[in-house]
């Protein structure tokens, strides 16, 4: 049995920052795992440790800079990694869902899981519609938001406990294979110890290519184009008073008397 996990490596912006062109001076960024694809790693590893016979794979679209990423997937228990990418994919600008899920879903079809886990949202983009075009493009029944799961992988069901809107939980079945975007805090993330650590570098980590997989520069094309970048104007400002408590409270009555907030 296998459980294909689509990850992302994201960066996290430092609170200083330079805008270069359309994007964020990368002297300013830190790449990471995306916090709700760390959830998914840790759904299919544990599942994988309670049943025998369960390969958790995991899918990938970026550069060779994102690799270290990967590892750390497979330093938590995953047993191997794939990485999508093509030197046509260096000058996009922005991948849409649609062709992310077009290159997540042609790896789909030639592992052929019994089960793909996707984090709800990444924390970049945050569209929340990777997984759900993923489980469109490979016919897959799905369920979205997921925070409890009970999957029997030998009968073909996933149990899913999910949220909906206006803070409604709903309680189904899903007959695999599936497609199960998971939510954050369904479980505790473990962290890669350093025998993971070196383990995963032992691991495979296969790298395609558009063509591997049988697409073309077509699939990247996208309705949308991103124009500009800046940073929005402060809508407004801030007072921060240093010292004691009887200092400070002076000086914010003294601030809220001239604003006509407090009468004098």
């Amino acid at each position: 049995m296998k459980i294909l996990v689509t990850v992302k490596e994201v960066a996290e912006v430092e609170d200083e920052f330079e805008i270069s062109g359309l994007d964020i001076d990368e002297s300013y960024l830190e790449y990471d795992l995306n916090e709700w694809d760390d959830y998914a790693v840790e759904e299919a590893v544990q599942y994988s440790e309670e049943n025998d016979d369960v390969e958790v794979v995991t899918v990938t679209i970026g550069p060779e800079r994102s690799e270290e990423t990967i590892r750390m997937a497979l330093a938590k228990g995953a047993d191997r990694a794939i990485r999508v990418w093509d030197d046509s994919l260096e000058g996009v600008d922005f991948l849409s869902t649609e062709a992310t899920s077009e290159m997540l879903a042609a790896v789909a079809e030639e592992e052929d899981p019994d089960i793909v886990f996707s984090g709800v949202q990444s924390d970049d983009d945050a569209n929340g519609a990777t997984g759900v075009m993923l489980a469109n493009k490979l016919d897959m029944e799905w369920a979205a938001v997921v925070n409890t799961l009970d999957l029997d992988l030998d009968e073909g069901v996933a149990g899913v406990h999910r949220e909906l809107e206006g803070g409604i939980e709903e309680l189904t079945d899903v007959r695999t294979p599936a497609v199960l975007t998971i939510q954050s805090g369904i479980n505790e993330p473990r962290y890669a110890s350093l025998r993971g650590i070196r383990q995963a570098q032992q691991k495979p980590l296969d790298v395609q290519s558009l063509d591997d997989l049988g697409l073309d520069t077509g699939s990247l094309d996208s309705p949308l184009e991103r124009t500009s970048m800046y940073e929005p104007e402060s809508e407004g400002d801030a007072t921060i008073w240093e010292g004691s408590p009887e200092d400070t409270a002076g000086e914010l009555a003294d601030f809220l008397r001239d604003k006509g907030v407090v009468e004098g």
